[in-house]
């Protein structure tokens, strides 16, 4: 009885994380298109192509699981997302932008790398091994682009601190 507790509890945040990524998957081009810096554009084009690997790697787990590979809302992705489009509706420029979407970024890579771990720890508790290593690749792509955004984070935020500066002393 506790294993299907813990099967039912897995397959609902499988398709919560479904749902989550095709969130994404919408919402990353937006963040693409919004960024000044060249290396942050082409990560986050890098990142939906991986957002799409994502999703498919959950419908696959789904599939070997006998359920139908369908997302349920992910209200926490929902209103992560919500806040990364109030940032991009914010008049800031450049580096600045740059900055404030690396932040909204950086919340959704940490919202994924909770979820991924919570998730590859109930397939390794319920035996799935093909699943504990799809979810162990996925978390570390998830880890892969944190680091990535903090890196970018350091010059893009000291560029950014510049720009504020010099904008400060001329009075604006």
């Amino acid at each position: 009885m506790a294993d299907e507790t813990l099967k039912t509890l897995y397959v609902d945040e499988l398709r919560d994380l479904l749902d989550a990524e095709n969130q994404l998957v919408k919402a990353l081009p937006k963040m693409a298109e919004s960024s000044t810096s060249s290396e942050l554009r082409s990560g986050f084009e890098h990142h939906l192509e991986q957002t799409k690997t994502h999703a498919a790697r959950i419908e696959q787990i789904l599939e070997a699981l006998g359920e139908a590979p369908k997302g349920k809302k992910c209200k926490g992705m929902q209103g992560i997302v919500a806040e990364g489009k109030e940032i991009l509706d914010e008049d800031y420029e450049g580096e600045l932008m740059d900055s404030a979407i690396i932040s909204a970024a950086q919340r959704v890579e940490h919202y994924e790398i909770a979820a991924y771990g919570c998730v590859r720890e109930y397939a390794q508790l319920l035996g799935e091994s093909e699943a504990v290593s799809l979810l162990s690749k996925t978390l570390e792509e998830e880890k892969e682009t944190d680091h990535k955004l903090t890196e970018l984070a350091k010059t893009i935020n000291q560029q950014a601190a510049g720009t504020a500066g010099i904008a400060r002393s001329v009075g604006a």
